[in-house]
C-alpha cells in the first residue's frame, strides 16, 4: 500500500514539475523576441549600420500652443517640442524686436517637452501682437495674439462667472428642450418616428461638428503627437467601449437607458464646446456678449428634445429629468473652467474625439431603437416621415449653428 501511495505521489510531483518547466519554457520563448529586438536596436545605435554620420542639424519642430497676457507688461508663451531632438530657444522677438526673456524649466526643451517663456513686453490692449522664437540653429517659430486682453483673474469671482457661463450655454438649453416632453408624449407612432428621426439628424450634425473640431485642433499639435490618428483611434475606441458596456444586457436597451446614452454623448460634446468657449474668451478671440449666449441657447435647446424623446416610452420621474439634464448640460460648465484656466490642444483633441465617438454610438443606438419601433407597427424604416425628420434635424442644427457663428 505504501509503495502504491509513493508511486502516485511521485507521479503527481513529476507532473507538477513538468508543468512548471513548461511555464518557464513558455516565458523564455516569449522573452526571446524581446531580447533579440533589444540586441538589434543596440547594434543599430552603436554601429549605425556603417552609414556616415550626418553633419546636418537635426530637424526642429517647436509648437506655440498659446500666448497669455497674465498682467500688463508681461507675456507668457507656452511651447512644446514635437521634433526628434532637443531644441534650444536662443532669442525671442515680439513685433519684430528682440526682447529679454525667462524660460521655465530651461532654454533647452527635450523631445515632447514643454516650456513657458515669460517676456517683459508692454503690450497694448485690444491690439494684435506677433511673437517669434529663434532656436540655437537659427530656425524660427511664431505665434500671435489676435486681440490683446489680460488673462481672467484667478479668483473666486472669475471662477463663478465661468461656471455661470457654462450653465447658460449648457444646462439651461437642455432643460428648456426637455419641456417638449409632454408634447412628444402625445404623439402617435408616425409622430414618434418623425421626432426620433429628427433626433438622429441632430446627433449626426453634432457628430460631424465635433469630429471636425477635433481634427482641426489635432492639426495644431506637434507632429510627434500624431494628432489625426489619435482622433480616429480615440473615437473608435469610445464606440467600442460604450457598445461593450451595453452588450452585457439581454435584449434591447430600455427607453431610459437610450435617453441616458444620448445625454452622455451630448454631455461629452458640450464639454468640448465649453473648452472652446473658455479658451476663446481667455485669449480674446470672441466677445461673449448676450447675443452669443442667445445663439448657443438656440443651438443647444434641441439637445434637450433629443434626450426627452425616448422617455415617451417609459414612465420617468422628476429625478430622471434632473439627472439627464445635468448629464447632458453640466459638462459645459466644467469645460469652460478647464478651457479658461488649463486649456491644452492635446486635451481638447482627446476629449472632442471621445465625444465624437460617443455620439456616433448614440446615433447607432437611436437608429436601432427607431427601426425596432417601426418594425413593431409594421411600418417601413425608410419613408417620407423618417427621411423628413432626419433632414429637419440637420437643417435645424445648421441654422442655429449659423446664429452662433454670427
Amino acid at each position: 500500500m505504501n509503495t502504491a501511495v509513493d508511486t502516485v505521489d511521485s507521479a503527481a510531483t513529476n507532473r507538477s514539475h513538468g508543468r512548471t518547466l513548461g511555464r518557464i519554457g513558455l516565458v523564455a520563448l516569449a522573452a526571446l523576441p524581446v531580447l533579440l529586438l533589444a540586441a538589434f536596436i543596440a547594434y543599430l545605435l552603436f554601429d549605425r549600420t556603417g552609414l556616415p554620420a550626418s553633419s546636418a542639424p537635426p530637424l526642429e519642430d517647436l509648437t506655440v500652443h498659446r500666448v497669455d497676457l497674465p498682467r500688463p507688461g508681461e507675456m507668457e508663451v507656452r511651447v512644446m517640442n514635437g521634433g526628434p531632438s532637443p531644441v534650444t530657444v536662443a532669442q525671442v522677438a515680439v513685433d519684430d524686436a528682440f526682447w529679454s526673456f525667462e524660460i521655465t524649466p530651461g532654454a533647452t526643451i527635450p523631445r515632447l517637452g514643454s516650456a513657458v517663456i515669460r517676456i517683459p513686453y508692454p503690450w497694448v490692449r485690444d491690439e494684435p501682437h506677433e511673437v517669434m522664437l529663434v532656436t540655437s540653429t537659427g530656425v524660427t517659430f511664431g505665434g500671435a495674439v489676435d486681440v490683446s486682453l489680460p488673462r481672467p483673474a484667478r479668483d473666486w469671482g472669475a471662477f463663478w462667472r465661468f461656471l455661470l457661463l457654462g450653465f447658460y450655454v449648457g444646462v439651461v438649453p437642455v432643460a428648456l428642450g426637455m419641456l417638449w416632453f409632454p408634447v412628444v408624449k402625445r404623439m402617435g407612432t408616425r409622430g414618434m418616428a418623425f421626432v426620433l428621426s429628427l433626433t438622429v439628424g441632430l446627433l449626426v450634425f453634432l457628430f460631424v461638428d465635433t469630429l471636425l473640431e477635433a481634427l482641426e485642433t489635432a492639426a495644431r499639435l506637434p507632429g510627434g503627437l500624431h494628432g489625426t490618428p489619435l482622433v480616429w483611434l480615440a473615437a473608435l475606441l469610445t464606440v467600442g467601449l460604450i457598445e461593450a458596456v451595453g452588450s452585457g444586457r439581454r435584449g434591447a436597451r430600455s427607453p431610459l437607458a437610450v435617453a441616458a446614452l444620448i445625454a452622455l454623448g451630448i454631455g461629452l460634446h458640450n464639454f468640448g464646446e465649453g473648452l472652446a468657449i473658455g479658451a476663446a474668451y481667455t485669449l480674446g478671440e470672441v466677445a461673449l456678449g448676450a447675443f452669443l449666449i442667445i445663439g448657443f441657447t438656440l443651438h443647444n435647446i434641441t439637445e434637450g428634445l433629443a434626450v426627452a424623446t425616448p422617455l415617451t416610452k417609459a414612465a420617468p420621474r422628476a429625478v430622471h429629468f434632473v439627472a439627464l439634464t445635468l448629464l447632458a448640460g453640466a459638462p459645459a460648465m466644467l469645460g469652460t473652467l478647464v478651457g479658461a484656466y488649463a486649456y491644452s490642444d492635446l486635451g481638447a483633441t482627446l476629449f472632442m474625439a471621445i465625444g465624437a465617438g460617443a455620439i456616433a454610438q448614440v446615433v447607432y443606438a437611436v437608429s436601432k431603437y427607431l427601426l425596432g419601433l417601426m418594425k413593431r407597427d409594421e411600418l417601413p424604416g425608410l419613408s417620407w416621415v423618417t427621411v423628413g425628420g432626419f433632414a429637419a434635424g440637420v437643417a435645424i442644427m445648421y441654422a442655429t449653428a449659423l446664429v452662433v457663428a454670427a
